[in-house]
C-alpha cells in the first residue's frame, strides 16, 4: 500500500457533484445550473422547431432557480411556464418540489 492513498482527503458533497461537469458526462434526465444537478425530469420533449422544451414532470427541484437559465442535455433553456407546481406530494414525499407541465424556451446549444 502506498503513502499516497492513505493520506487522500474523502471527497465533498460538491466535489462529487461537480464530477460529471469534469469529465463532460452529464446525466441525460438532469437539469443543470452552474455546473450542477438541480433537478430532474420526466418525460422531456424538444421541439426544435417551436424552440421549446416541453417536460411532464420536474422533480428534486428545490435547488433549480426559477427564472434562471437551465441546461438540460446539449441546450440551454428558460423555464417559462408551469401549469402545476407543490412542494409535497404526499405518495412521494422523496421528490422534493414538484413541477408538472413546464415549458421551457430553448435559447441555443450549450458550449460542450
Amino acid at each position: 500500500m502506498s503513502g499516497v492513498e492513505d493520506h487522500q482527503a474523502p471527497q465533498t458533497e460538491a466535489q462529487v457533484s461537480a464530477a460529471p461537469q469534469a469529465t463532460g458526462r452529464r446525466e441525460p434526465n438532469a437539469l443543470y445550473q452552474g455546473g450542477r444537478v438541480v433537478a430532474r425530469v420526466l418525460q422531456p420533449e424538444v421541439d426544435l422547431a417551436a424552440k421549446e422544451l416541453r417536460i411532464a414532470e420536474v422533480y428534486n427541484s428545490d435547488e433549480l432557480m426559477i427564472p434562471e437559465e437551465c441546461e438540460f442535455q446539449q441546450y440551454r433553456a428558460l423555464i417559462q411556464r408551469i401549469a402545476f407546481a407543490s412542494k409535497i406530494d404526499k405518495a412521494e414525499p422523496h421528490k422534493g418540489r414538484i413541477l408538472r407541465g413546464v415549458i421551457a424556451d430553448i435559447l441555443g446549444s450549450r458550449e460542450q
